[in-house]
């Protein structure tokens, strides 16, 4: 079955260009103009995957992304002509997947559309994975995808939650920077890979008693970084 791909822009032109590719290629993509009519398709059918435009005629794209998080989980590509490091951060903030300035590369749009994919599937599909892991006070709950600190829900965004659960996978190893991003997106791209610091923030907020002097979510200066069992 073909994966299905909801485009969300107001640009007629750009968004038909986009569905054109992804058909070319292989998906199955729809197109909606504005925030509502993204809710509409949204309850109606089920999507793989939605590219988000944040400049959306009836709501902001990073409102909208708040508000989709809160109901579904399907990964979000953002797409936006905004060049501003801070709208990039902000929109990874809300649960963004991953981010693309427009112009864009339509190989890049692609391969980009294709590592979410892929890694939703691979994460999805892993049934040797225990219920939950215990480190200390740190939970990771496979099946919520999701954190506990303390008993209390962390409240992990998906790519948060993939991140986390490799770097778990992996513990007290050294992962070199370069090679942790690649198994997590799946392609080389500078801005993707400077977000491999922003989502090491976000989650270092999440479960890490003092994010400064993180426990668990070690930085390895030059090198990578290393997820720290602690004695529990």
């Amino acid at each position: 079955m073909n994966a299905k791909v909801l485009i969300v822009d107001d640009d007629r032109f750009l968004a038909e260009n986009i569905k054109r590719l992804l058909t070319h290629h292989g998906f199955d993509a729809s197109i909606a103009g504005d925030a509502n009519s993204a809710l509409r398709e949204l309850i109606a059918q089920e999507f793989n995957l939605m590219i988000l435009d944040l400049g959306l005629p009836d709501e902001d794209g990073i409102s909208f992304c708040r508000q989709l998080r809160a109901k579904w989980l399907l990964p979000v590509l953002m797409l936006t002509a905004r060049s501003d490091a801070m709208d990039k951060v902000i929109g990874l903030e809300v649960g963004a997947d991953d981010y693309l300035t427009k112009p864009f590369d339509s190989q890049e749009l692609l391969a980009r559309v294709r590592a979410l994919l892929r890694r939703t599937k691979e994460y999805h599909s892993g049934s040797a994975l225990p219920e939950v892991t215990r480190f200390g006070d740190l939970e990771i709950d496979y099946n919520q995808r999701d954190a506990l600190v303390g008993g209390k829900r962390a409240g992990l965004t998906r790519k948060e939650f993939e991140l986390l659960a490799f770097m778990a996978k992996h513990a007290n190893k050294a992962l070199q920077r370069d090679w942790l991003f690649e198994q997590i997106w799946g392609f080389d791209s500078h801005f993707s890979s400077n977000s491999l610091d922003v989502y090491l923030y976000r989650l270092r907020k999440k479960i890490e008693a003092d994010p400064n002097e993180p426990r668990y979510l070690q930085t390895l200066h030059g090198y990578g970084y290393k997820f720290v069992t602690m004695p529990g």
